[in-house]
Parts: structure tokens; C-alpha cells; sequence
């Protein structure tokens, strides 16, 4: 027996389908995934969306690597600085702050992009309240 054993028919003008049509390929889904997800109120995303989505949330995991790596660094140091006394070299500091700043840059527009992302998104309204009566 089919799990989905219940069809529903919706009529619909010229516009309404060819927006209907517009969105499912926008969105890469089929017609019925993107009718049900968006029955049960799912968001809806296009494929640029979530390609920059996942170029953005590469770029965040290897942010997130480079930045535990720099801290392994810093704890070496303050281990060697309180086990033998020796601090480290100015210029040591100046380059890991230099790749702070640096990863400090990246993290800020990786967000700023993020916020815009958000910004753009629209949110559905449902059917019956008074913006469509």
C-alpha cells in the first residue's frame, strides 16, 4: 500500500500555476515535495540559496579549524611560558594577532552575508487573515 494514498486536486489561474511552476523549479523540488513542504510550513529555499548556504557554512568550518589551531598555539605558549619561564617572541604574538584580525575580518562579512541572507527571506502569510479579505 502507498504511504501517501490521498490526492487532492486545486484549481488555479494562469498565473497563480505558471508562479505555482516558477517557484518549483526555483526551489529544484518536484511539484509534490514543494506542495507538501510548503503545506506543513517548511521553508521554501532556491538552489542559490542554499548553495550560498553551504559555500557560507564551508567557510565557517574551516574558520572554525584555522581558529582551533591558532589557540592550540597560544596554549603551547602559555605552557611553556609557566613551565620554563621563556616568553614568547613579540614577533609570534604580532603574527597570531595579525590572523586574529584577519579571521576576525572573514567571520564579520561571513555574518554580515548571513544577515542579509535573512533579511531577504519572505515570510508566508496564511490564508483567511485580513490582508486577503
Amino acid at each position: 500500500m502507498r504511504r501517501r494514498n490521498k490526492t487532492v486536486s486545486v484549481r488555479m489561474t494562469e498565473d497563480e500555476y505558471a508562479a505555482l511552476i516558477m517557484r518549483v523549479a526555483e526551489s529544484g523540488q518536484t511539484q509534490q515535495s514543494f506542495i507538501i513542504n510548503a503545506a506543513l510550513g517548511a521553508k521554501i529555499s532556491g538552489r542559490e540559496e542554499v548553495r550560498e548556504l553551504q559555500r557560507l557554512s564551508g567557510k565557517f568550518a574551516d574558520t572554525n579549524r584555522q581558529l582551533r589551531g591558532m589557540a592550540t598555539n597560544i596554549n603551547q605558549m602559555a605552557h611553556v611560558a609557566n613551565g620554563y619561564g621563556q616568553i614568547p617572541q613579540q614577533s609570534q604574538l604580532e603574527q597570531l594577532n595579525k590572523e586574529l584580525q584577519t579571521f576576525r575580518k572573514e567571520c564579520d562579512a561571513t555574518w554580515r552575508s548571513i544577515r542579509q541572507s535573512i533579511s531577504l527571506q519572505k515570510v508566508m502569510e496564511p490564508c483567511g487573515t485580513a490582508s486577503n479579505m
